[in-house]
């Protein structure tokens, strides 16, 4: 069970004038395999914020899984990978390129998102699309495989390769 934090970036749901959709999926998801919601976070699109709230989370909290909501776009305010990118010591570029993958079945549009993952220490920061739908089929195709990602990067020996050593 690892603690995950979600951030959300919305100016117009920071601002009050909508409801951040995204969260109630992403929590939905995690909690059904295993995950708990340790911190949500909901900032306005603003680089400096979206840095120090993940360098916060990374490297004072040491949240194992963070996993961002908007912002993954062409707007000029969309600005969550270029600050992810920033912020990471290493990508995970599969993360992204199956997200999109599963997403072109789904609509071409999919293309268009700037979506990034990466590690800092001993977190996986992973971009997700700010619309709950897009939300959704995303992270639902790669949770599966989380737990053994974050197994790898946290350094815990898995049941297989613990009968292997015996």
């Amino acid at each position: 069970m690892y603690k995950t934090a979600i951030v959300t970036l919305s100016d117009k749901s920071y601002a009050g004038l909508r409801e951040d959709g995204s969260k109630k999926v992403i929590e939905k998801i995690i909690t059904a395999h295993g995950y708990f919601l340790s911190e949500y976070i909901l900032i306005p699109d603003e680089p400096g914020l979206l840095r120090e709230t993940l360098i916060d989370l990374c490297d004072n909290k040491k949240t194992p899984l963070i996993l961002t909501t908007g912002g993954t776009g062409f707007s000029k305010r969309d600005i969550t990978p270029d600050v992810t990118k920033e912020v990471i010591e290493k990508e995970a570029l599969g993360l992204a390129e199956a997200m999109r993958m599963n997403s072109l079945t789904i609509t071409k549009r999919a293309m268009l998102s700037r979506q990034t993952a990466g590690i800092r220490g001993s977190s996986l920061i992973i971009n997700l699309p700010g619309s709950p739908k897009a939300c959704k089929e995303n992270l639902e195709f790669i949770i599966t495989e989380l737990g053994h990602g974050l197994q790898i990067l946290l350094g815990e020996e898995s049941e297989c390769a613990k009968n292997i050593l015996q």
